[in-house]
């Protein structure tokens, strides 16, 4: 029997896929059906994907599959062949194109059984995923978004809404897909006959949230058609006005793909203009926060003069330090409370805007 997964380092793989010679595409799709056997879908798709030289993050659950992928362009068509011939539902659904890619965002074939593919805290078992909204392309979008009685609602992250989101959109302050949707909810619960529109970066949670606020009693609920991604390439490709500002997030090494030239966000540490993320360089923080480039070089990428100080130290002496205080530091922390983010409105009130980025 095969090796049904990866057995080399992340290093080695990595600077396999930099060699590579042949460029390659990056896309996304996701589709919702039923998914009887999840283990047996998933190592038949390992199987023919790994084949195509597929890298990338594949999640299959008992309610469809959701990927974001890179393959070499000429192993493209046998991919889409490979994926639609996977099962009936999958035939002919939509591939989201990356927009900006340069095809080194993956360098290894992650696929994993999920219980589902987005995680939803959703355990109403009258809750029927198949009831979803309806979808909206580029020019529908267009021309819904200018009616006074229409709500448009971003269901992604806050770090996601705040380098760029549609005009007018209404964030969801929540830091999980799971606490926004009955947050939603309660947001609009006095507006269930307007036009609700949702929208996210591929499709696949606004999908969720369009059937969720069905089921919640809305009456006129819409959801953008492969979502920013999809938007943003058919709004261009028609010499539509954009109606997105800005960058849209990723989640891959590129941390975003630029929609339009507009900058809304801010860098985390002076307050200027800026919506370039990234990771503080200190191993033992990693925190996502956005850095512009001058502070990228005083804090040597860091998000802190005391995770600067840190990662400058020899590494039995950052061990010491990061020994049992993980949660302290909230490694990877996202949260919309996290200090960094949490105490921005006290930029305004430094008239030099000099970075003080102490935690």
């Amino acid at each position: 029997m095969p090796v049904l997964h990866n057995r080399i380092n992340n290093e080695e793989l990595k600077q396999r896929m930099l060699a590579e010679t042949e460029p390659r595409t990056t896309v996304s799709f996701y589709k919702y059906f039923p998914v009887a056997d999840p283990v047996t879908f998933r190592n038949q798709l390992y199987i023919a994907f790994t084949a195509l030289k597929v890298f990338g993050r594949i999640y299959v659950a008992h309610e469809g599959i959701n990927g974001q992928i890179s393959v070499p362009a000429g192993n493209y068509e046998a991919f889409k062949e490979a994926l639609y011939n996977a099962a009936p539902e999958l035939n002919g659904i939509r591939m989201n194109i990356a927009l900006e890619d340069d095809g080194k965002s993956f360098w290894a074939l992650r696929l994993k059984v999920r219980p589902k593919i987005v995680a939803d805290g959703i355990d109403d078992p009258t809750f029927d995923m198949s009831k979803s909204g309806k979808y909206l392309k580029a020019k529908e979008y267009n021309e819904l978004a200018e009616q006074p009685d229409t709500i448009i609602v971003d269901m992604r992250n806050h770090y996601e809404y705040e380098v760029g989101h549609f005009e007018h959109a209404i964030e969801v302050p929540s830091d999980t897909f799971r606490d926004q949707l009955p947050m939603a909810v309660d947001m609009l619960k006095d507006k269930k006959d307007k036009n609700i529109i949702m929208y996210c970066t591929g499709g696949i949670r606004c999908e969720k949230a369009s059937a969720y606020m069905l089921h919640n009693g809305f009456k006129n609920v819409f959801h953008v058609e492969g979502g920013i991604i999809e938007y943003a390439r058919k709004a261009k490709e028609e010499n539509l006005p954009l109606k997105f500002k800005g960058k849209n997030f990723v989640f891959d090494e590129r941390l975003g793909e630029r929609i339009t030239e507009d900058v809304i966000a801010e860098c985390h540490i002076c307050g200027k203009p800026c919506d370039t993320h990234t990771n503080c360089a200190n191993d033992g923080c990693h925190l996502l926060f956005i850095q512009c480039a001058e502070c990228a070089a005083v804090y040597e990428g860091c998000c802190s003069t005391e995770c600067m100080e840190e990662k400058n130290l020899p590494e039995d002496q950052q061990r010491e330090r990061r020994a049992g205080r993980e949660n302290g530091m909230m490694i990877f922390n996202k949260s919309k409370e996290h200090p960094l983010r949490k105490h921005r409105s006290e930029w305004k009130k430094t008239p030099s805007n000099t970075p003080n980025p102490s935690r």
